[in-house]
């Protein structure tokens, strides 16, 4: 053993070892395939920057981005019960939910907050699809009931964000009924005489279309957004026809009269500011720091000029 092999090999080895890089470093477009920086997604809001793809976003991550400063308070849903049917196909339901649990970091699969979006107070719900598909189950039933309440009370608007797959199979009859629970909370709404807003994103399907994403005062979804109760695959088998191209996307359904706007995500946020001051008859939004000025601000001015004596 000498000096090369003791000093000189290690150092050359170190030098030229391969580094470890983190796998989610870079995320490959569902649209264009296009290689994204995990950055440069996230300030885009998880639209890709080449062919404007929108991919999933987290609520939590929605929300950050949508309230002011991204401040907002978390509402608390009453816990269903945990397994009420024993139900067991390859795992256990319990099983299932702590792995969905893990995987998002969130107790299920909608979240509630409220906040101010744009000096505007509002209450929001949003679904996650990657937790268990965004299935509806009894906590996203108490979840919107838990919104609607909170809205009525508080005399705020509820803004609700879409993404499923329709009802959760593990809670059988009991996840199907939260389809009228639902119905019955955005009555409430209606009856306070508070706007509902609904955005579909993709995908919004099965019983959760059926029930409250189809009940708001404005309908808006995302770009390409798939939007239907049953896929178009299932159609297809069943009728034996070629569906029309883009058929149950968002933009599809706008052009045939059951949306009000299909939106980007970046333009989201403002459309939204102008949407719900205008329903909740509120004067136009500042794009600024400073308030908008009253009536009787606006009047002075010309009162001061008027008094002033002519030279």
């Amino acid at each position: 053993m000498n000096w090369i092999t003791n000093y000189v090999r290690p150092r050359i080895n170190s030098i030229f070892s391969r580094r470890e890089v983190p796998e989610n470093l870079w995320s490959k477009c569902d649209g264009c395939g296009t290689m994204l920086f995990h950055r440069e997604i996230s300030d885009n809001l998880n639209v890709c920057t080449n062919c404007g793809h929108h991919m999933h976003i987290t609520p939590r991550d929605r929300f950050l981005s949508l309230y002011d400063g991204g401040v907002f308070t978390e509402i608390a849903v009453p816990e269903p019960m945990a397994d009420p049917l024993h139900f067991r196909d390859q795992k256990r339901y319990p099983d299932r939910m702590k792995a969905a649990q893990k995987s998002t970091g969130e107790k299920e699969a909608m979240l509630v907050a409220t906040g101010e979006i744009g000096n505007t107070p509002v209450v929001t719900a949003a679904q996650d699809f990657s937790f268990m598909g965004g299935s509806m189950g009894m906590y996203v039933g108490n979840a919107i009931i838990a919104a609607a309440t909170e809205a009525v009370r508080l005399g705020r608007p509820l803004i609700l964000f879409s993404a499923a797959g329709g009802a959760r199979m593990q809670e059988g009859i009991l996840s199907l009924m939260q389809m009228p629970r639902t119905t019955v909370a955005v009555q409430m709404l209606k009856e306070a005489g508070l706007p509902y807003i609904v955005v579909l994103t993709h995908p919004t399907t099965g019983g959760v279309t059926a029930s409250y994403a189809m009940l708001g005062d404005i309908q808006i979804a995302e770009p390409n957004a798939l939007i239907c109760f049953a896929g178009p695959r299932v159609i297809e088998q069943t009728i034996r026809e070629k569906l029309p191209e883009g058929f149950q996307r968002a933009e599809y359904l706008l052009e045939h009269g059951m949306l009000d706007r299909v939106t980007d995500r970046r333009q989201m946020r403002d459309e939204l500011i102008v949407i719900i001051r205008m329903l909740m008859q509120m004067p136009p939004a500042t794009w600024g720091d400073l308030p908008a000025p009253g009536p009787d601000e606006l009047a002075k001015p010309a009162e001061k000029s008027a008094e002033k004596p002519a030279k």
